[in-house]
């Protein structure tokens, strides 16, 4: 009897002993996990924790992204200019329920005026606002500058308070607007990306959001030690531009002289390097500023015409065809033609040539150096509907380039596919010479820079390098779309060029010293039951010729001048110099 009492108290010994061995893992293991959470609360996440206890800025820095800044280059240098950054701006509001009577409200609006230089009927405005009863927050100006903040501080105004905000800042205000676009907001008020690079790399641009997920007490307080899950914010990323600022401006300034010179509706430009496709300066006019983006008379500004608005090329289309029948050893630039001024192809009227001109016996330079309609139907009778169908798709037309903008258009080569069968028709005739089918700036500045680089064409680009919050950075790699040439063709067809502005319609395009080439175009705009008086003056070239450093597009909308060799052709030639000049090119004639 006494050995089974014995033996009982030994078991539960044990019993209590495991019991007192497992009350202790749990301790320990508790102790563990709330020293880990210390651990992380007090060093890990210190300065997070610590901001959100103050509610500060650094709270809503660490939960919301920054959008990315984009910047532009400049030749033989590796600084960058920024084009888009975030600025900290202040609002000024007030805090009426600390403003006693309408004398002090009187005497704050005063004081006020005198830093923002109101005028009596704003000065009022502002004396009403202050005077509302017992309001926490009453907004009175928005994105201050932090000097005059300085200077209200110094006046020690009673309920007048700051609150920083970031807001995006385009330094260079109208400098290459459509190219950058402009941050607005939707109709919920939200921050949106709208237009240009702003638009089409609104996500990248914009980072994504962090979060904060815990467990709040019944008083709606914090609870320190509850699971919590935060994810910083992963900012913006930052873009750096192949445009070159210097190019860019000047460029610009250039054309909008001549566009007022000229009393044209509207003016673009592109300039590419034809070896690699990197546009280095593009310009739509008007333009706007994208920190007054809400200020614009109209919309339509907003929209970068050199890639937004398809027209009718006319004569710059011409060699297009030409460089087909080159490569399909058709023609040589020596191979003989007869104008007799009129051609016809079953249109409803026969087709004739600018002015009426009949130019007798030519040459294909011939025919290029005078822009004559009814040489270039001749070229397209011996290449065939389906195969200058298929160097016009081959040149890109008809789809888009595939440039990091927004509002893109493709343009349209419909005319070319109505009627079946390989004979040439009206449609094909006058495709030949630009007309009946829509291209964009970018897309015929593209196509030149396939035959300024041998035959070869590059897709265009305009972003030179992303780099990104997790420091990733992705540089752009040139890339080739297709051979549409072969090279001699593309070597023909450039001297031919050069022969139009050395001795046919574009003389003013010349750039003394070099060998520059390039083609007029005065396309009369179609409307409402025909074609129009109203004309679009194009020019396009390249240069020098024998080692192309850039190709050029100058467009003007309804200018004031009857053809293009007197607006866009010396346009061309001026800015042409500069970047022989800026790019230290030697003379090479």
């Amino acid at each position: 009897m006494r050995h089974v009492r014995s033996s009982n108290k030994v078991e539960n010994a044990g019993v209590q002993d495991s019991r007192l061995r497992a009350v202790g893992i749990m301790f320990t293991a508790a102790f563990l996990i709330v020293g880990f959470r210390l651990f992380v609360l007090m060093v890990l996440h210190h300065g997070f924790y610590t901001a959100l206890a103050s509610g500060s800025h650094e709270i809503y820095a660490q939960l919301f992204p920054e959008r990315g800044s984009i910047y532009l280059e400049a030749r033989d240098t590796d600084e960058r200019f920024p084009l888009a950054i975030n600025r900290d701006l202040f609002l000024m509001f007030a805090d009426t329920r600390r403003i006693e009577g309408d004398e002090m409200a009187e005497d704050i609006a005063e004081k006020l005026a005198e830093v923002f230089g109101y005028d009596d009927e704003k000065k009022f405005e502002v004396f009403l606002q202050l005077k509302k009863p017992d309001d926490p927050y009453e907004p009175i100006e928005k994105k201050v500058e932090e000097s005059l903040v300085d200077k209200v501080k110094e006046l020690e105004l009673p309920g007048i308070h700051f609150t920083r905000r970031s807001h995006r800042f385009y330094p260079e205000g109208n400098l290459a607007s459509q190219i950058v676009g402009f941050l607005g907001k939707d109709a919920q008020g939200n921050e949106v990306g709208s237009y240009g690079l702003e638009g089409y790399w609104d996500k990248e641009l914009s980072g994504s959001g962090g979060f904060l997920e815990g467990t709040r007490s019944a008083q709606g307080s914090w609870i320190p030690l509850a699971g919590r899950l935060f994810e910083p914010a992963q900012d913006g990323v930052e873009l750096t531009l192949t445009i070159d600022r210097t190019l860019q401006f000047k460029a610009c300034e250039i054309l909008k002289r001549r566009q007022e010179e000229y009393n044209a509706q509207s003016a673009s430009l592109v300039i590419l390097d034809p070896r690699t496709g990197a546009v280095k300066a593009m310009c739509s006019l008007p333009d706007f500023d994208p920190n007054t983006y809400n200020e614009v008379e109209s919309n339509s500004v907003y929209n970068n015409l050199n890639i937004f608005v398809p027209y009718e090329p006319g004569s710059i289309f011409k060699p297009i065809a030409m460089a087909a029948a080159l490569n399909e050893d058709l023609v040589r630039p020596d191979t003989y033609f007869y104008d007799s001024g009129s051609v016809d192809v079953g249109c409803y009227k026969p087709i004739k040539n600018a002015n009426f001109e009949v130019y007798g016996n030519q040459t294909m330079t011939g025919v290029l150096e005078n822009s004559i309609n009814t040489g270039m139907v001749e070229v397209v009778k011996l290449l065939g509907k389906k195969k200058f169908r298929s160097y016009v798709e081959k040149f890109g037309f008809a789809v888009k380039t595939g440039i990091e903008l927004n509002t893109e258009a493709s343009g349209t080569t419909e005319s070319l596919y109505r009627n079946s069968g390989d004979g040439v028709d009206c449609y094909t005739a006058t495709g030949s010479f630009g007309q009946g089918l829509t291209v964009t700036p970018l897309q015929m500045v593209s196509a030149f820079g396939a035959i300024a680089n041998g035959g070869t064409l590059m897709k265009p680009y305009i972003i030179e390098k992303k780099e990104y919050a997790d420091g990733r950075v992705e540089e752009a790699e040139p890339r080739e779309i297709r051979k549409v040439l072969e090279k001699r063709s593309a070597s023909l067809l450039a001297g031919m060029l050069v022969r139009v502005i050395d001795s046919g319609t574009a003389s003013l395009a010349k750039v003394p010293g070099y060998y520059v080439g390039g083609k007029t175009g005065t396309a009369q705009i179609p409307g409402p039951g025909g074609y129009t008086d109203e004309t679009n003056h194009s020019f396009v070239g390249f240069g020098p010729v024998d080692n192309p450093e850039f190709v050029m597009i100058v467009k003007f909308e309804k200018p004031h001048r009857s053809f293009s060799s007197l607006t866009a052709a010396p346009t061309f030639g001026e800015i042409a110099q500069y970047i022989m000049q800026y790019y230290r090119i030697p003379p090479d004639r």
